[in-house]
C-alpha cells in the first residue's frame, strides 16, 4: 500500500476523496480558508478510508489487517514519515493544528467495532462507546482546524454534537442497517419495548415506534448539550459544524412531526432545503432551545 507522490498529488487525492463522496460535510468544508479546507479534506479523506474498509464486502482478517495498516500510518504520521497518499496529505496539517494522535487512533477503532460486526442491539454504553469514535473522534480532530480553542466547553461540544449526529442517522437509517444485518438501537430500549433483537424482524417490531421516540429525546439532549455549549464559544469559527447542525437537527424535526410508525419512508431533504438551513445557521445560528428551525 505505500506510495512516492508528491504532496501535491497528495492533496489533490483527498480533494477527489471528498468529491467523489458527496458528502453533506463538503458545503461546511468549502467556507473555510485554504489552509483549513485543505486540512479538514485531509482528515475527511482518512474517515472515508477507513470507514471504506469497514463496510465494504470482505473477509474479516483482511479488514483488520487493512485497518491495523492504517495503526502504523498513523505511527509513521507522527514520526514525520507517512507513506499512505492521505497520510502525506495529512502531514503539514498535523503539525501546523497539531492534531492529536489519539482520535485518529479513536476513528480506526470504531471502524474496528463495525468490522467485527455486524454491529447488533449494543448496550447503552457500547452505543456511546461507538458514537465517540465514529462521530466525537472527528469532531475532535475538526476543532483545532476550526480555530476552537482547546478546553473542555469546546470538547463538550464537538463530543455532544457528534453524538447527536450520529444518533439522528441511526433513526433514518434504522431499515437500512436491517437490511444489512445490523442493529445500532440500544438493547435496553429494545428490551423495554419488547422488541425483537434480530435484524429481519425488527422493522416491524410493534414496540420500534417507542424505541424510536426515546432514541428521539436522546439525540434532543445532544443538540441541547452542543448548544449549551456553543454559548460559551464564538459561533463564528465554528460555522462549518454549525452547518451540519442544522441539517441534521432538521431530519430529526423532519422525522418527529412525521411521526415514528413503522414502515415509512427514509427521512430526506432536498438541495434547496439544505442550502435554505445552511444560509440561516451561516449568518444567524440557534442558540436557543426550541423545537423549530
Amino acid at each position: 500500500m505505500t506510495t512516492a507522490i508528491t504532496l501535491e498529488e497528495a492533496r489533490r487525492h483527498t480533494y477527489e476523496t471528498v468529491k467523489r463522496s458527496r458528502t453533506s460535510f463538503g458545503p461546511g468544508m468549502r467556507i473555510l480558508s485554504k489552509q483549513r479546507r485543505e486540512a479538514m479534506y485531509a482528515v475527511y479523506a482518512f474517515c472515508r478510508e477507513v470507514d471504506d474498509i469497514a463496510d465494504e464486502e470482505g473477509d474479516l482478517g483482511e479488514k483488520r489487517v487493512a485497518l491495523a495498516a492504517w495503526r502504523a500510518e498513523i505511527d509513521r504520521l507522527y514520526n514525520g514519515t507517512p507513506e499512505f497518499p492521505t497520510g502525506i496529505a495529512l502531514l503539514e496539517h498535523v503539525r501546523a493544528f497539531d492534531l492529536p494522535k489519539e482520535e485518529f487512533l479513536l476513528v480506526i477503532e470504531g471502524m474496528e467495532m463495525d468490522a467485527a460486526g455486524p454491529i447488533v442491539a449494543p448496550t447503552m454504553e457500547e452505543l456511546f462507546a461507538y458514537t465517540r469514535r465514529a462521530a466525537g473522534a472527528v469532531g475532535q480532530l475538526s476543532m483545532p482546524i476550526f480555530g476552537a480553542p482547546r478546553n473542555e466547553i469546546a470538547d463538550n461540544f464537538s463530543i455532544s454534537l457528534g453524538d447527536a449526529l450520529q444518533l439522528t442517522n441511526i433513526l433514518r437509517d434504522i431499515e437500512e442497517d436491517a437490511a444489512e444485518g445490523r442493529i445500532y438501537l440500544p438493547r435496553e430500549l429494545l428490551e423495554k419495548h419488547d422488541c425483537p433483537l434480530t435484524p429481519d424482524q425488527i422493522a416491524d417490531a410493534k414496540g420500534l415506534p417507542l424505541v424510536r421516540e426515546e432514541m428521539a429525546h436522546l439525540a434532543r439532549g445532544k443538540f441541547a448539550a452542543a448548544r449549551k455549549a456553543l454559548r460559551s464559544l464564538d459561533w463564528r469559527i465554528l460555522k462549518p459544524a454549525l452547518l451540519m447542525m442544522g441539517v441534521y437537527e432538521r431530519y430529526l424535526d423532519k422525522m418527529t412531526a412525521r411521526g415514528w410508525a413503522n414502515g415509512q419512508p427514509r427521512i430526506e431533504m432536498t438541495k434547496a432545503e439544505k442550502l435554505s438551513i445552511a444560509a440561516r445557521w451561516l449568518f444567524s445560528p440557534k442558540l436557543v432551545d426550541n423545537n423549530q428551525q
